[in-house]
């Protein structure tokens, strides 16, 4: 199944000149739909309008978003992909000053993820491709993949199931896909995104379920070589809730309940 509409048209097509494809000027969020609704879509769109304002975008219509969305949808469990462009312009990183953004919506089946996943937990290694930092665009779901791209083609499929990356001074800030929490000396925490890595959605969900429920998570600087006395992990993004961790790089870790009571949280959200 996969249903795409480009500035609410079915089916249409992208010009070559879109800056999108051209410099990779744009932003995209990827929407979990569960029973027929997109999850947490109101935080998507606070992300992305963020995006938008610092990228420097006109103001979006979110109303006209939500129901290109929900016009995309046919089944009751899928993916949204929405990618929000620039628009075209002309030859040149100068941005127009009278740019038309493009919008696009594509629905797509949901991924065939392991059904122990969640509870015996995935193994994780380490990938030699790392994040540069630019506080301009910390935070962002920007279109600008190529980091990842990069370290996910680091391992081939059955190696490991994810990659965690660091940035050029040896600090951890995610997975390829995914965000981080670490258990150490009996408390959970995230690495600061203040430099480089996305803001995920579900991390956000993560923290607040957590907080309610009086699991304060402490937001750090985390040094790779910290995850040494890391008892446990968790890996969040809005497709997969989250997992633990069994193993990092050959090291057996504790697989906490932790995930499974999120995920079962989330089921119900």
């Amino acid at each position: 199944m996969k249903r795409t509409f480009v500035n609410g048209r079915a089916e249409a097509t992208i010009d070559a000149l879109d800056r999108g494809l051209q410099y990779g000027d744009g932003l995209f969020e990827t929407i979990a739909v569960a029973g027929g609704r997109p999850r947490f879509l109101d935080w998507h769109f606070e992300r992305l309008a963020d995006g938008a304002r610092r990228l420097g975008f006109p103001a979006l219509d979110l109303d006209g978003l939500r129901r290109e969305i929900q016009d995309a949808i046919v089944e009751p469990k899928a993916v949204v992909k929405l990618i929000l462009t620039r628009g075209n312009g002309p030859r040149g990183y100068r941005p127009p000053r009278d740019a038309r953004p493009t919008r696009i919506v594509a629905a797509f089946d949901w991924p065939a993820f392991s059904a122990s996943a969640a509870s015996d937990g995935v193994c994780v290694g380490w990938c030699h491709t790392r994040l540069g930092r630019n506080r301009s665009l910390a935070g962002l779901k920007h279109l600008n993949r190529l980091e990842q791209v990069l370290a996910r083609a680091e391992w081939e499929d059955g190696a490991m199931d994810e990659g965690l990356m660091q940035d050029d001074r040896g600090r951890v800030i995610a997975a390829t896909q995914a965000n981080l929490f670490v258990r150490m000396a009996g408390q959970w925490v995230t690495p600061g995104l203040d430099e480089c890595g996305v803001a995920g959605v579900m991390r956000r969900a993560f923290r607040q379920w957590a907080a309610e429920r009086g699991d304060a998570i402490a937001e750090r600087p985390i040094a790779a070589a910290e995850l040494e006395d890391a008892t446990c992990l968790i890996l969040t993004n809005a497709l997969i809730g989250a997992w633990p961790v069994r193993e990092l790089a050959g090291r057996t870790l504790a697989v906490d309940p932790i995930a499974e009571e999120f995920n079962a949280w989330l089921a119900r959200a």
